[in-house]
């Protein structure tokens, strides 16, 4: 199953939303959500900086993931960007593979 990373900004009212609810609450309803396409949450973790939030989890495939990407943004509480993760292997398997290519040319 495919790994995603979801860097997760909260809005105004998500931190509202935050403080009101907490921490633990918000792991278990994004569990949830992420359970209810197929997936399963791996890590969530808190921080501070540029991003609120970081959650690392397994979803079926693309669709899944645009399908929990569409949600969050239509409540407006989070801004989330998805970044898809591979493995070691993954990337031995995209190096491996045979790639027409030709790189472009530098002057005249």
């Amino acid at each position: 199953m495919p790994k995603y990373l979801w860097r997760v900004s909260y809005s105004q009212e998500g931190a509202r939303g935050l403080l009101a609810q907490g921490g633990s609450a918000r792991r278990v309803a994004i569990t949830e959500m992420v359970e209810s396409v197929g997936g399963q949450v791996e890590a969530c973790y808190f921080a501070f900086g540029e991003d609120d939030l970081f959650v690392i989890g397994d979803v079926p495939d693309e669709v899944a993931a645009a399908a929990l990407a569409i949600r969050t943004a239509a409540y407006g509480a989070a801004v989330s960007h998805t970044v898809a993760l591979l493995t070691p292997e993954q990337i031995d398997e995209a190096v491996a593979r045979d790639v027409t290519y030709l790189p472009p040319q530098v002057g005249p």
